[in-house]
């Protein structure tokens, strides 16, 4: 189905990351779902750096159907969500549906997606029935949701499923935005007016393995919540108010103690346990600075997000060598 001489009415973007064993099914499985759509459509396959060969078999797939695929091979690693504003710089569809490479969310869901876009909504966001994940991703998943909302105000039940759909404006808003690290459904909930969610079929990973730990799990809620709300550094200054009156309170009793009861040993215990607390408060709040200002430190260093080692499209063979993003220069050089 060729995708020139008319608008593009769908992209569909791909982050791939050491993918190998299963692009072949995600091949078989997703160019059906969308050809049955009978719509006008774009593919964007961007390879994150992957040290197997799934830049080998993206560049035969391309080879197949250069006429509704693109291919963008990142020079390194710059992590998923810097792989998926890469390809949203260079997609034309109306509407742009996010998808991991591991077909845990069925390529044939697309079609749900794209439905609830006709219907109005902007932003549609999915949640997985019937999680095929281990027991311990669910509840740290929850847990970390709740602290989250608490937090930030943003209201995604399933940070963890990347099939999403976002109308052209907000893909547009997002690619306006210069954050070195950031999280892209949650920029698209910032910038829509009609957000949703649906439900949508989760499977098991067929190959490989899960790219996420519960270390960058925890990672990636503490980059939500230091890039999206000031609410940490909130909590840990009433934090440190209550502690601190707690400590004086603490510290008058003691005087009375002493002047009443007079000089004692047994205390001493007591003021290690009192100490060690006030250190540890103390190196969590520093901690918790350390996060804004790390992230400080990222953006004022104006290094590229990502550097695209080549483009595969139809009509322009393989472009290499292209540009370089850059966190400050994106909309001069657009």
């Amino acid at each position: 189905m060729s995708t020139s001489g008319s608008e593009i009415r769908l992209s569909v973007v791909i982050p791939v990351f050491n993918e190998e064993p299963g692009l072949g099914q995600l091949f078989e499985r997703l160019y059906a779902a969308l050809d049955a759509l009978r719509i006008r459509y774009e593919v964007i396959f961007v390879d994150d750096g992957s040290s197997d060969r799934s830049p080998a078999i993206l560049r035969d797939q391309f080879a197949r159907r250069p006429d509704v695929t693109r291919v963008i091979l990142l020079a390194h690693n710059a992590g998923q969500h810097m792989a998926i504003m890469a390809a949203f710089t260079r997609s034309r569809g109306t509407y742009v549906v996010t998808l991991d490479a591991d077909l845990q969310n069925p390529p044939e869901e697309i079609s749900r997606v794209l439905a609830a876009l006709d219907e109005g909504a902007d932003y549609v966001g999915t949640v997985r029935r019937r999680r095929r994940d281990i027991w311990w991703r669910r509840k740290a998943s929850q847990f970390l949701n709740r602290v989250r909302e608490k937090t930030t105000r943003i209201y995604i039940t399933d940070q963890g499923c990347m099939l999403r759909g976002y109308h052209r404006t907000v893909v547009e808003a997002i690619r306006r935005c210069n954050e070195v690290s950031t999280y892209i459904p949650a920029l698209g909930y910032v910038f829509a007016q009609r957000p949703v969610e649906i439900d949508v079929d989760h499977a098991e990973r067929l190959a490989g393995e899960s790219k996420y730990s519960l270390y960058r799990l925890v990672r990636l809620n503490f980059d939500l919540m230091t890039g999206f709300s000031v609410a940490p550094l909130q909590v840990f200054s009433m934090a440190g108010l209550l502690t601190a009156i707690a400590s004086l309170g603490f510290v008058v009793l003691l005087a009375v103690r002493r002047l009443v009861v007079g000089a004692e040993v047994e205390g001493v215990f007591t003021l290690f346990a009192v100490a060690f607390f006030l250190i540890g408060v103390l190196l969590l709040g520093l901690g918790v600075l350390g996060e804004y200002i790390g992230r400080i430190y990222e953006q004022v260093r104006q290094r590229p997000r990502y550097t695209i080692a080549a483009v595969l499209e139809d009509g322009g063979g393989m472009e290499s060598g292209p540009p370089i993003e850059c966190a400050h220069r994106r909309e001069g050089a657009e």
